[in-house]
């Protein structure tokens, strides 16, 4: 069976309309109560795309929300973050009355045209790696995320005026700013879960260094790593950063060292030969990165054990 294509909503004043809400107040920004949505225009499960920026704050939401790989609960409150174009899915038990709150801010991109935000929303790492990981929140930092977002709301309500964006946009870019200081807090406080991936991603270099995976494909890349876990690449590198120092990339290149200096230390291998055993296909190229790593050539290394 074809899969089916996933409804896109292309503007704010759509979302409203397929949702059962009154007009939105701006045509590109909007704040609403999640409690105003009574019911879900479908029946259980659909996949959907927005055409604009979407940020949320539930909890006691009973539905199933899937967001790349990971399925989200809302017993406590939760944030995330979907960008224009990417793909989400919502299911709901056939008969079942919909049951959340919390808020949610709509803003279009048209809203950015000819503001600083228009280049800076891009670099908020959790619009890309939210697919994977959503934010948690205590209850002091949902009273000031939704403080933020009624600020905005009153803004756009009030008597439009040549302030209004600016001042709306200064609102966006601070609550944008406090989501990003409780992510970064986020990959403090759940150690639990981190040390989980830091784990995994152990295993899973591993399990990749030890086969002949290595002399076939190459190095992993940081998407393969990412993806084998289950995370973005931009969420594993700030979260690996945050608990190690040190990028996925660098973790990959101090596995490639445990082993060349295995491969150097216990075999009579040429340097030559061990690099197209790690997946070199030029033997200069892993022993420049060698030498990077270690201070030593490879043979030097070698000769270092006569």
């Amino acid at each position: 069976m074809a899969a089916t294509q996933p409804l896109r909503i292309k503007t704010i004043s759509e979302y409203h309309r397929v949702m059962g809400l009154p007009k939105p107040e701006h045509p590109l920004i909007s704040v609403i109560n999640f409690e105003s949505i009574k019911h879900l225009p479908y029946n259980e499960s659909i996949s959907l795309v927005f055409d604009f920026y979407s940020i949320s704050l539930k909890r006691n939401f009973n539905a199933r929300f899937k967001y790349g790989q990971q399925e989200y609960d809302f017993d406590e409150g939760i944030m995330f973050f979907i960008s224009p174009g990417q793909v989400f899915g919502l299911e709901i038990e056939k008969g079942s009355d919909l049951r959340h709150s919390g808020w949610l801010l709509l803003v279009h991109p048209d809203f950015f045209w000819n503001t600083t935000l228009a280049k800076t929303i891009k670099q908020y790492e959790y619009f890309d790696y939210s697919v994977n990981e959503a934010l948690y929140l205590s209850e002091k930092e949902e009273t000031k995320i939704t403080d933020m977002m009624q600020n905005m709301e009153q803004e756009y309500r009030s008597n439009i005026d040549k302030f209004s964006q600016d001042i709306i946009v200064a609102q966006l870019d601070l609550l944008l700013n406090y989501a990003d200081r409780f992510y970064h807090r986020q990959f403090i406080t759940r150690k639990i879960t981190n040390h989980q991936i830091l784990n995994r991603l152990e295993e899973t270099l591993t399990a990749y260094f030890a086969g002949d995976v290595l002399t076939k494909k190459g190095l992993p890349t940081v998407q393969y790593i990412a993806d084998t876990l289950n995370v973005s690449p931009g969420y594993l590198s700030g979260l690996l950063k945050t608990l190690t120092g040190q990028s996925t990339q660098q973790h990959i290149h101090d596995k490639l060292m445990e082993k060349a200096k295995e491969r150097l230390s216990t075999t009579d291998l040429s340097v030559s030969e061990i690099a197209y055993e790690l997946g070199f296909e030029h033997p200069q190229s892993f022993s420049k990165l060698f030498k990077t790593k270690t201070n030593l050539s490879p043979l030097e290394f070698r000769q270092s054990f006569n």
